[in-house]
């Protein structure tokens, strides 16, 4: 199967894990593990990572990561700001963990984390994707691995026109590199 086009990889919407904005974070997961409970793996052989939310028109507004899933644990985090760029800053594992303890970040035990954590609206906790992570569906694949590469992004969202259509993950575009090398080889 020759792969051009964004709409030759992607994961249509409808295939995808999808809430409601006003879904607790409990029902988020429970929706991201049925997702990919009914995976094909002939078809998509890697689970999906992430959880799409839509608002009250239906339109997705934003996205879930396992990352935000586990952030939601210590609302202290919500707190610290933008806690995705700190490792990349260049502080010390060492420094990292002393925040654990100064902050006192994910006391008590880990099952009343959870038990806490799972009333949480998504809306509380989800992330909206920034201007560069939309493709459209014709796109070339070129185009889109120089998007996921340039905002080191996991996936991007696949419109036609101003809809949503679908999700482009890294795993999938990975994977037609390599069904690519092999079949030039």
């Amino acid at each position: 199967m020759a792969t051009d086009k964004v709409n030759d990889l992607m994961v249509p919407l409808e295939e995808y894990a999808t809430v409601s904005h006003r879904a607790t974070l409990y029902e988020a997961v429970l929706a991201l593990e049925r997702a990919q409970e009914e995976i094909s793996v002939t078809c998509a052989p890697y689970l999906h990572r992430a959880i799409l939310v839509y608002d009250d028109n239906s339109n997705i507004i934003g996205k879930i990561s396992q990352l935000d899933i586990l952030s939601a644990l210590e609302p202290k985090y919500g707190e610290m700001g933008q806690t995705r760029s700190m490792a990349k800053a260049g502080f010390t594992p060492q420094f990292l963990k002393s925040m654990l303890e100064q902050y006192s970040l994910l006391s008590g035990s880990f099952e009343d984390a959870c038990k806490k954590a799972k009333n949480i609206t998504v809306d509380k906790i989800m992330y909206t994707p920034s201007a560069g992570e939309y493709v459209n569906e014709n796109a070339s694949l070129r185009e889109a691995i120089h998007q996921i590469v340039m905002g080191h992004h996991q996936s991007l969202l696949v419109t036609n026109g101003e809809k949503i259509v679908g999700i482009l993950r890294l795993t999938d575009l990975f994977k037609a590199v390599i069904q690519t090398m092999k079949n030039i080889s």
